[in-house]
């Protein structure tokens, strides 16, 4: 019998985008399990325009539809010592664009040389590529339009809010 392979998708996910659910989506077809990991710094808990169980509540709301996903909250202490824990070999992460290879590819080599666990990119798709949770919570605070760029889950929480 071969092994299960897993990994996790880490991200604050405040709010999910359509952007991170197409990675998601696509991750479940590279592994037999994938955790959405989402992160959260305790000491921030109050900064996000979603807590953390809402956060969670609405990433297991939009990935229901995927077979092998799992979604858990995660606090402080590194991602790779929390792969280890979970029995995780490969970390996923999406990328839009050549800054986000920038930012993200230190930190791939640094959980490499800790614990030999890998860092997967993903391109993003294209029609995502100006999406982020962080101009999604912008524009809707500013008063704008933005619940095409998210899971129906989020842009029922976002109505409920109001702008």
């Amino acid at each position: 019998m071969s092994e299960v392979r897993r990994c996790i998708c880490p991200g604050s996910y405040d709010p999910m985008t359509l952007g991170h659910l197409d990675i998601v989506e696509r991750a479940t077809r590279l592994y037999d399990e994938v955790v959405v990991g989402v992160l959260y710094n305790p000491a921030k808990a109050d900064s996000g325009m979603f807590g953390i169980d809402e956060r969670v509540r609405l990433v297991e709301e939009s990935v229901a539809h995927l077979r092998g996903v799992s979604v858990g909250a995660y606090a402080d202490g590194l991602l790779v010592d929390l792969c280890t824990r979970l029995g995780i070999g490969a970390v996923v992460k999406g990328l839009r664009s050549g800054t986000d290879f920038a930012y993200e590819l230190p930190m791939a080599l640094m959980n490499k040389h800790l614990t030999g666990i890998e860092t997967v990119f993903l391109p993003g798709n294209p029609a995502f590529e100006h999406v982020s949770s962080s101009l999604v919570k912008e524009v809707w605070r500013l008063g704008g339009y933005g619940l095409d760029l998210v899971p129906e889950p989020v842009a029922q929480a976002l109505r409920a809010r109001g702008a």
